[in-house]
């Protein structure tokens, strides 16, 4: 199995579903399908794959040394990354659809989906921050 090959595909795929949350103001029933449900379900299989594969190095999630241990097995690791770009992408398609039912504007959402996608927890973060100022530019109008 070439996992570089997974590396690139994956990274291009995640890739392609970002750009589409980027045009999410221009399409936004496309970006929802594309970001938040096809490419997602994609990485998901791909994960899944390799996920249950055997782990010749063993390890775990009873601890952070056995942690450490599973992410030596270089499938374990790339199972790993694609469930980053999976959920950070589910998140970030999130962000988009939460933000146009709230009316909130796409230029303050614009930053938070780098940030969601390069330390997905972060970006959740600040769209949460950005969700409760616009909540409270509502309720001051």
């Amino acid at each position: 199995m070439n996992l570089e090959l997974i590396f690139s595909l994956s990274g291009l795929l995640a890739m392609t579903g970002w750009a589409a949350l980027l045009a999410s103001p221009l399409i936004p029933a496309w970006s929802d399908r594309i970001a938040g449900l096809i490419i997602p379900v994609v990485l998901s299989s791909a994960y899944v794959t390799l996920a249950f594969l055997p782990n010749e190095n063993g390890g775990g999630f009873g601890s952070l040394e056995e942690v450490g241990q599973l992410f030596t097995d270089r499938t374990a690791l790339m199972a790993g990354w694609i469930h980053f770009l999976a959920f950070d992408l589910l998140i970030g398609a999130w962000i988009c659809r939460t933000a146009r039912r709230e009316n909130i504007r796409f230029w303050w959402v614009v930053p938070t989906l780098p940030l969601t996608f390069m330390f997905g927890p972060a970006g959740f973060l600040a769209f949460s921050a950005v969700r409760g100022l616009a909540g409270m530019k509502r309720q001051t109008d």
